[in-house]
């Protein structure tokens, strides 16, 4: 079903996909996923609006966070425009704004701030929870592959194809998911994710790889109290907004420890939050995301 399994290829083809490009001073475009099928995923789109406002930032500066907004769907197919806004340009800080459309319609209004790095006084008031280790953890690939084996008949072709479909980063979790998860537990979802080969020495590029990833995990943990799963075909899902916060440089094909949890659901809509160490217990970015949870009709 899926030819292109090789790990090295796989993150070729991530890096491609998001390496965006300039058709004028104000408009960059985004490549579509080769092959894909269905919605664009929103973590794709986050990187990629990411992707073109870094490529307009100089003086050193890098970005420390972003604010998304969800308004439509994108498709699989089309290319994606990145319309950009030098909103400001100052000593320490740029800000930039990015819409980005498919056939003219806006699909993610995208804000971003940018710091010249600089040194200042330094907590962290939250500690890396104790799990076990990704080595001795089965991957999230294994994991729907015997899903498959036993549920295939039960399963659509667009399941079984995003199911199956190799993907460039690899997550490693000793929880539940939402998918493999049908009575109620806490909204606490802990996972190692990395990319499943090494990354150029870019940081920019890293910071557009956690961004992609922290798209992954993270709204299916408002399903957890409720037992649920938008792959069992219960509920209805779709993200609303997304924030996330750099607090530091990180390697993204190293592996790192996505916290999840979700305060509050309600109202048709689930609150999310999520906070992203390295192997050394060092918060490197903070995420936040509400999204559509609705119960399935009929």
């Amino acid at each position: 079903m899926h030819e292109n399994t090789d790990p090295a290829r796989l993150v070729d083809d991530l890096v491609s996909l998001l390496t965006v490009e300039p058709t004028d001073d104000h408009h960059w475009q985004a490549k579509p996923q080769p092959g894909g099928v269905g919605r664009v995923f929103g973590g794709q789109v986050i990187a990629q609006a990411l992707q073109a406002a870094q490529g307009t930032v100089g003086d050193g500066k890098i970005a420390h966070s972003l604010h998304a907004y969800f308004l439509r769907g994108g498709k699989e197919g089309p290319p994606i425009d990145l319309r950009i806004a030098r909103d400001f340009d100052g000593r320490s800080f740029s800000n930039r704004r990015v819409v980005a459309s498919q056939s003219g319609e806006p699909i993610l209004n995208l804000t971003a701030s940018f710091q010249r790095p600089e040194t200042g006084i330094e907590h962290q008031q939250s500690s890396m929870p104790t799990v076990t280790p990704p080595e001795e953890l089965v991957s999230d690939q294994e994991l729907r592959r015997k899903m498959v084996e036993k549920r295939r008949d039960d399963m659509s072709e667009a399941q079984l194809a995003i199911l199956l479909r190799p993907r460039p980063i690899e997550i490693r979790s000793p929880d539940a998911r939402h998918w493999t998860n049908t009575e109620p537990r806490e909204a606490q979802l802990e996972s190692w994710f990395r990319t499943v080969a090494p990354l150029p020495d870019d940081p920019a590029l890293h910071r557009a790889v956690i961004a992609y990833a922290s798209d992954y995990t993270l709204l299916g943990t408002s399903a957890l109290p409720h037992g649920l799963s938008w792959m069992r075909n219960e509920i209805v899902g779709a993200s609303l907004d997304h924030a996330i916060w750099f607090h530091r440089d990180a390697r993204a094909d190293e592996w790192l420890l996505y916290s999840t949890d979700s305060p509050w659901s309600g109202s048709g809509r689930g609150f999310n939050r999520g906070s992203i160490y390295d192997r050394k217990g060092r918060l490197v970015a903070s995420v936040a995301q509400e999204g559509v949870m609705r119960r399935q009709k009929g």
